[in-house]
């Protein structure tokens, strides 16, 4: 059988060691979806109920894994459902190439059904975004695709007409007019050097040799660099934030470590800003401004030269690799033998461990989230990867979910989309059949795309779902509170959604919990079971994800949201005053 265009393609994914592609099929696909088939011993393609799923689930692939995640959707629609999750890669700086399809080239411009211009709606969200015209083409321009996800560390995107699909692998009908032939290229991809020069790297020396009180933001770009992290800090005596993509740079239990910054983060971290005369960031583009020291000396380790330098003043930006930056830099610095300005926070944490600690109340009725996250995280491998999806899902992973051992943690960081923590956990799954992968989701974002569940079951993936069901949209919720507004349209009517009769319904095991006492069997019979699990956890819509350090204007408006009539009251200031008294007793 001679070779169609889209096997050129498939055969140049496996080249590039692309093992897996996630996407729906269609009409506008079916070429491709034939070259997968022909070469389904080679790359395994996993079949997802929605698009924005594949997305999503490309973009936690690459995340967890450094390599390129691959979704493929259909032409018109298709195309248009994959962008959510498009976006959630761009913002989040990970290489993902989408593979759409695309009317037969003689019908382009003449309204054919589902007819979209995906190359030019793709224009803002890819780095690379290319119609193919020639099977010839196919090689080359999937080497460049890649190549480009890779080097600028986002999307690009391939739509392939439907005839191309088809074609002979090697037709080349057109006259060539221009004096070049197609390019030969290669899949190979050749990274930048990851280290600064040696006169970048002594001004980074002598600048932090220079500070006294020095801090050091570490973000998702740091997280392959945890030892070189404690050891600098150690060096320096010097606390660690972090931001909520790198909190697992390193261990949530480490003594150099403030934990989390911004309204997700802790007051140590808060204060510690306040304080510091010298900041270190390093991997990280936290766009969190009132969050950061404004009067502050502030170094960059950035790898990206576009992104140095881009949220306060920044007086010497380094463009490098996180790990070789900071492995060349220690031997240059000098050793603090005086340590009272770490010492002192890591007593603020450890009185910071004991109000969170005291949230954690196995006897709260209704279930505290604090609690259920503790529990999770108590019961959880050391190894671990846990996905979470926005709202106040994330406040209770990011103080409750102790990152320990090699253990992971995934979410949509910048564009904080909501539903990505099933489709991530699937991903990252399929990456890692042997780790043990738990979605810690919210009842909003998981009524999103919750047949991904039914993925999992279907493809026999042993993942673990937790659903923090508060029956409400908590995070939208609590921020019109703020704002001093009393809430509104936030609130799903009652009965609470028994999504655990799903999952048992489709042949996984589904546990309903709506006792505190039930919460720690119910998680150790799912994460025990050896196939996909779901554990449906009815928990207090009027617990509120309080900030670390609350502002004089934040509890202004929180009254005055009470004033203008906000709805249950009583049961927000009950929760609110034992809360309080639980941290005083701690």
């Amino acid at each position: 059988m001679a070779q169609i265009a889209s096997e050129a393609l498939v055969q140049r994914l496996v080249d590039w060691e692309v093992d897996t592609v996630f996407g729906l099929p269609g009409d506008g696909i079916n070429g491709i979806m034939e070259g997968l088939r022909r070469h389904q011993d080679e790359i395994r393609f996993v079949l997802v109920h929605h698009e924005e799923a594949a997305a999503f689930m490309a973009t936690a692939h690459a995340k967890a894994t450094g390599k390129i995640g691959v979704c493929l959707a259909t032409s018109g629609p298709g195309g248009i459902h994959l962008l959510n999750g498009l976006y959630d890669a761009k913002l989040d700086h990970v290489p993902v190439l989408a593979i759409t399809g695309m009317q037969e080239t003689s019908l382009l411009g003449t309204g054919y059904q589902q007819e979209v211009a995906l190359d030019k709606l793709y224009a803002d969200v890819a780095e690379y975004d290319i119609m193919i015209s020639n099977p010839v083409q196919i090689p080359a321009v999937t080497d460049l695709a890649i190549r480009t996800a890779y080097a600028r560390r986002g999307v690009a995107h391939i739509t392939v007409p439907n005839d191309i699909q088809v074609a002979d692998a090697g037709a080349d009908p057109w006259q060539h007019v221009a004096p070049a032939s197609t390019p030969k290229t290669a899949a190979v991809y050749l990274a930048p050097p990851g280290l600064p020069s040696l006169e970048d790297l002594q001004r980074l020396a002598d600048f932090l040799n220079d500070g006294d009180k020095i801090g050091i933001l570490a973000g998702a770009g740091a997280l392959h660099a945890r030892e070189e992290l404690v050891a600098v800090a150690e060096t320096l005596g010097a606390p660690i934030v972090k931001t909520l993509p790198g909190k697992a740079a390193v261990p949530d239990d480490s003594p150099y470590t403030t934990g989390g910054i911004g309204l997700l983060g802790t007051k140590p971290s808060e204060e510690l800003m306040d304080e510091i005369d010298t900041l270190l960031m390093v991997g990280t583009n936290f766009p969190y401004t009132k969050h950061l020291p404004q009067q502050v000396r502030c170094a960059q380790i950035e790898a990206d030269p576009a992104r140095a330098g881009a949220r306060i003043p920044t007086e010497l930006p380094v463009v490098g690799d996180a790990k070789e930056t900071l492995r060349a830099l220690l031997p240059l610095l000098k050793r603090r033998t005086e340590n009272g300005f770490l010492a002192k926070y890591q007593h603020e944490m450890n009185t910071w461990r004991e109000k969170m600690a005291a949230l954690e109340d196995a006897g709260r009725d209704p279930i505290a989230p604090q609690y259920l996250m503790a529990a999770l995280s108590k019961l959880a491998a050391d190894d671990a990867i846990l996905t979470c999806d926005s709202g106040t899902i994330a406040t209770w992973a990011a103080r409750h979910w102790t990152i320990r051992g090699e253990r992971r943690f995934y979410l949509s960081g910048n564009l904080a989309s909501m539903a990505p923590g099933l489709p991530y956990a699937i991903g990252v799954q399929q990456a890692f059949p042997d780790r043990q992968v738990i979605a810690f989701v919210g009842d909003g974002g998981f009524a999103m795309l919750m047949a991904e569940f039914l993925t999992a079951i279907q493809h026999q993936l042993p993942v673990k779902v937790v659903i923090n069901n508060n029956n409400a949209l908590g995070q939208i919720l609590w921020e019109q509170m703020v704002l001093g507004y009393p809430e509104h349209g936030v609130r799903y009517p009652e009965p609470f959604a028994d999504y655990a009769a799903f999952a048992t319904a489709n042949g996984a095991l589904g546990a309903k919990v709506t006792k505190p006492g039930e919460v720690k069997s119910a998680l150790t019979l799912a994460l025990n079971h050896p196939g996909p699990a779901l554990v449906d956890v009815n928990v207090n819509p009027a617990e509120p994800p309080m900030p670390g350090k609350v502002e004089y204007e934040q509890a202004k408006n929180f009254a005055l949201a009470f004033l203008r009539g906000q709805p249950h009251q009583a049961t927000i200031a009950t929760t609110l005053m034992k809360d309080k008294i639980q941290q005083l007793r701690s």
